[in-house]
């Protein structure tokens, strides 16, 4: 008998069990993480669009309506000002003939979406700075002009 095999009495490990404990740890530490963000109400998981499939099924609609603002000579404009943001439509519109609305998306929470009716008076619309809370907001600007529907899209940050 040889006398160094004989000699060893520890605690060993093959491969095959180190690899088992590794994977179960992994998927230990995956499942923390998991847990945590599914339970905690600082991390909400909400839809962008709450019904997901009736609007995927208006998405060809909806390219029609964009296509139709990309073709326009003069687009309507998206500017940020100190007293909000500014949405204004090219001269060659008269503004009683505008129909439709303004919609702010904010990306990180739903609460603070909101629309504004496009006045019939004037063709600027300004939405005010209180109503705005800093951060990414996305801006679909949704009208109708003589009969033609049109929607543009755009990302602002505002301070």
């Amino acid at each position: 008998m040889n006398k160094e095999h004989s000699s060893k009495k520890g605690f060993s490990i093959n491969w095959g069990t180190s690899i088992v404990i590794a994977f179960i740890l992994f998927a230990s530490f995956i499942s923390y993480f998991i847990i945590k963000v599914e339970t905690n109400p600082k991390y909400e998981n909400e839809l962008v669009v709450e019904e997901y499939y009736k609007h995927d099924a208006h998405f060809g609609d909806e390219m029609v309506k964009i296509q139709n603002a990309h073709d326009l000579v003069e687009k309507p404009s998206i500017t940020i000002k100190m007293e909000g943001i500014t949405v204004s439509f090219p001269t060659t519109f008269i503004p009683s003939k505008i129909k439709g609305k303004v919609s702010l998306y904010r990306p990180s929470n739903k609460k603070l979406d909101f629309e504004i009716p496009i006045s019939e008076s004037s063709p600027t619309l300004l939405i005010p700075k209180s109503r705005l809370v800093g951060g990414l907001w996305d801006i679909s600007i949704q009208w109708n002009y003589e009969g033609k529907d049109y929607i543009l899209k755009q990302t602002i940050y505002f301070n």
